[in-house]
């Protein structure tokens, strides 16, 4: 495998080739009215201890911008309307965090409320609830400070989606147990509607790929009255898919995967199938 040193000037080059054809493609889907729902995510927006899931202050609003110039931003309410409705002409953006850092609150978030950008805000109740960092910043020898519940309900007061993101940042696709996958997604819905005092409706999985996801949990989830469940192991939201599973792509902090990603890269529109969730719809 080519170091990263060397792949994203390839990536870089590969999507100027690409661009005038990605145009020609994202006009010819606008007049069939087959224009997909990009769903992106971030964690943490910060300037100090970088990591592979922290992207810069300055960086986070640049590709916001970016996105404002070229798309609508739209909240997943509305993404999922577009998606069940068979046509969506409009080149359409939705914006999503996972996990629930407190450097957050710092100037990312105000910024987009000032902005009134919309956003859904997917949070780990445990965390929220006790202060305690996150195991993969331990691990990493940064214990990061998640977000306080004074911080969610003031989110939640400003209008912000909070979204429960299971109560322990458990890998559904690892538990077997469907008591357990109820303890961590119901329970953390449960969690933060007495934390707020709103319906939560959206629920995203930790690590999302697609070997955390399962039958059992898109079950669950369903169940428990989800509006829709977010994964996020890339992939577009095309219209008339099923509008409860968003896909989602990493608000990367390289400008090349960014670009690449954002205008559709046509090997990513091929070639990432959707999860296959089993018919969940029919588990009462």
């Amino acid at each position: 495998m080519l170091p990263e040193a060397c792949r994203e000037p390839l990536l870089g080059m590969y999507y100027l080739a690409t661009l005038p054809g990605r145009r020609q493609a994202a006009a010819r889907r606008a007049i069939e009215g087959s224009a997909p729902i990009r769903t992106l995510f971030y964690h943490r927006v910060a300037d100090d201890h970088p990591n592979g899931w922290t992207i810069s202050t300055e960086r986070f609003k640049d590709q916001i911008e970016w996105i404002q110039e070229r798309y609508e931003i739209i909240t997943l309410i509305e993404a999922q309307r577009r998606i069940g409705s068979d046509q969506n002409s409009t080149a359409a953006v939705c914006l999503t965090f996972d996990d629930g850092y407190a450097d957050n609150c710092r100037e990312a978030l105000p910024w987009l409320l000032d902005k009134q950008i919309p956003f859904t805000y997917f949070v780990s109740t445990n965390r929220v609830n006790t202060g305690e960092p996150f195991d993969h910043d331990v691990e990493a020898g940064q214990p990061l400070a998640p977000n306080s519940i004074e911080e969610i309900r003031v989110l939640a007061e400003a209008g912000v989606e909070i979204g429960a993101h299971t109560r322990s940042h458990a890998d559904c696709g690892k538990i077997d147990n469907e008591d357990e996958l109820y303890d961590e997604i119901v329970g953390s819905k449960r969690d933060l509607e007495a934390m707020i005092h709103r319906p939560v409706r959206y629920f995203a999985f930790p690590f999302g790929l697609e070997e955390n996801l399962s039958r059992a949990a898109f079950r669950t989830a369903f169940r428990a009255g989800f509006w829709g469940v977010c994964s996020a192991y890339g992939g577009y939201n095309l219209p008339g898919e099923d509008p409860f599973h968003i896909q989602r792509i990493h608000g990367d902090s390289s400008w090349a995967r960014f670009c690449n990603w954002l205008t559709v890269d046509p090997r990513k529109l091929r070639n990432v199938q959707r999860f296959n969730a089993g018919d969940y719809r029919l588990c009462f």
